[in-house]
């Protein structure tokens, strides 16, 4: 399907409208607009060729976010589907939202079913996000499907949020500390060097230790901007191969300080999807599968797995989620507990929010750890180099003494 821009008068009011449509053909696209009571002007295809277009495309979670609890809001309002996409494509501010809600609008007038318009788009749509609107329109409760989807997408965005605003300020402390380092390795330590020089004295050890780097990072920077730039490279490059990313995965959970925050993190997203699964109809099997592939971790993903084909075989939910390394004790719990009362997604719902809760105070214990570490780092650095400056310069004043 191509894209094309238009401009067109409205049938019924003469008011003019523009916008963009999808259509195999500039032909079609303007039987299109005249199907839906619009008298196009002028049909352009829109170019997507670009850099710039391609990088700009990119929809973020808060416009997801506004999109589903405004559709929401428009279904259980009665709206048709079709009124409410197009009200909703003249209300969205970010173009790459409306670009998608446009391509759904299009396909749902083409007789396609809304789970089906939005699988088109997969980096937008998520396999839970499809199984939900299924179920949704299958039960005639899109609605609710929908408001449960964006109750679920902003927790998870305020998670994600949480976590990164914790970061925010070690990662200032930490650029001030290597901008301390490089300034005092580029512009103080050559002095010591020269002083040296001139008076015809041997730098201590350490000191040409730090005036042999300094020169390497002065005369040779380019080569440790190009390293840098290959080290990140190669690093990207190893997170997209399956070895990498289960690598970096098992390293969330194991690493010191932050494996507590990310075991809370990963169960309380797949708690809370299954939840969210469950109440809206979807098999236990299918809601275990996906709500495995929602935490975005495999190694996590591979322990539901392998507690799906328990499931499979006849045991209890409770029973497959139990023993399982990175498994908090909670989730089984309160799976057993929904078993016996017939309330799964009920018990799945408060785990998940024993887990956020505790997500939060573990984000502010490690803000309050990191910020005393850090300080440790830096002034072990920065007063290594001091020493290693002051060393010589107090030995020269002592000999010429």
């Amino acid at each position: 399907m191509r894209r094309f821009n238009y401009r067109a008068k409205d049938s019924k009011t003469g008011k003019s409208v523009k916008g963009v449509i999808q259509a195999e053909n500039e032909r079609s696209a303007g039987k299109l607009l005249l199907d839906q009571g619009y008298i196009p002007d002028t049909i352009e295809e829109e170019d997507t060729s670009s850099i710039f277009a391609k990088l700009s495309s990119k929809v973020s979670g808060k416009d997801k976010i506004i999109f589903t609890r405004q559709f929401a809001t428009l279904v259980g309002a009665g709206l048709p589907l079709s009124n409410a996409l197009r009200t909703l494509v003249e209300q969205t501010e970010s173009k790459p939202m409306r670009r998608v809600i446009e391509d759904i609008l299009s396909q749902v007038e083409a007789g396609k079913t809304l789970m089906e318009a939005c699988s088109k788009h997969p980096d937008v749509f998520d396999q839970v996000y499809l199984s939900l609107i299924q179920a949704g329109e299958a039960s005639g409760t899109l609605d609710l499907a929908l408001k449960r989807l964006a109750d679920q997408k902003e927790k998870d965005e305020n998670m994600i949020s949480k976590i990164r605003g914790a970061m925010t300020y070690p990662a200032i402390v930490l650029f001030v500390i290597v901008a301390v380092v490089v300034f005092m390795m580029v512009m103080v330590v050559p002095q010591v060097e020269n002083l040296y020089a001139d008076l015809g004295q041997e730098l201590p050890v350490a000191t040409q230790i730090l005036v042999a780097i300094s020169n390497f990072v002065v005369n040779q920077w380019y080569v440790v901007l190009i390293a840098l730039a290959l080290m990140i490279w190669l690093f990207i490059q190893f997170r997209k191969t399956d070895t990498g990313r289960r690598w970096l995965d098992l390293f969330k959970l194991n690493v010191p300080i932050f494996k507590n925050l990310f075991l809370r993190l990963y169960n309380a997203r797949f708690a809370r999807t299954m939840q969210m699964l469950l109440s809206t109809g979807v098999a236990l099997l299918d809601s275990m599968r996906m709500s495995g592939d929602a935490t975005n971790n495999v190694v996590y993903e591979e322990q539901i797995t392998m507690a799906q084909e328990k499931v499979q075989a006849g045991k209890p939910l409770s029973d497959a989620l139990k023993d399982k390394k990175y498994m908090m004790p909670l989730v089984p719990q309160m799976s057993s507990i929904g078993e016996e009362s017939g309330k799964i997604d009920e018990m799945l719902g408060k785990a998940a929010q024993v887990y956020e809760d505790e997500l939060d105070e573990q984000i502010a214990a490690i803000s309050t750890m990191i910020e005393p570490i850090l300080m440790v780092i830096m002034a072990l650095l920065i007063g290594g180099i001091v020493l290693a400056v002051l060393f010589p310069i107090y030995s020269l004043v002592n000999s010429v003494g």
